[in-house]
């Protein structure tokens, strides 16, 4: 399973009006780390399946998101809910770390 893309036009209706938690992942195909955290993104998302919304975003191809957000390094992991950032994460961190940012919104 992949994780579907998000892009600057789209991330308003899917990310900030989503019913569900966001978890977003800002990435780029050139980034080490990002390739490295990628298949525990996926994970996330079967794991959490119907409980957030998981998507990433190439930073690369969606500047206007990027800089709105402040992303500096990537990966960063973000967690959106209500339409507001509550949480990020950076850096490619360990599946039970996501995790246990993650279960604090749900």
């Amino acid at each position: 399973m992949s994780t579907p893309q998000v892009t600057d036009d789209k991330f308003k209706d899917e990310v900030l009006e989503s019913e569900l938690p966001v978890l977003v992942d800002f990435w780029a195909p050139w980034c080490g780390p990002c390739r490295m955290v990628a298949p525990v993104v996926d994970e996330i998302a079967q794991q959490y399946e119907g409980k957030i919304k998981v998507f990433k975003l190439n930073t690369d191809e969606n500047p206007n998101t990027a800089s709105q957000y402040g992303i500096r390094s990537i990966p960063t992991l973000m967690i959106f809910k209500g339409g507001q950032r509550v949480d990020m994460v950076v850096g490619a961190v360990p599946k039970t770390t996501l995790a246990s940012t993650l279960e604090k919104y749900l």
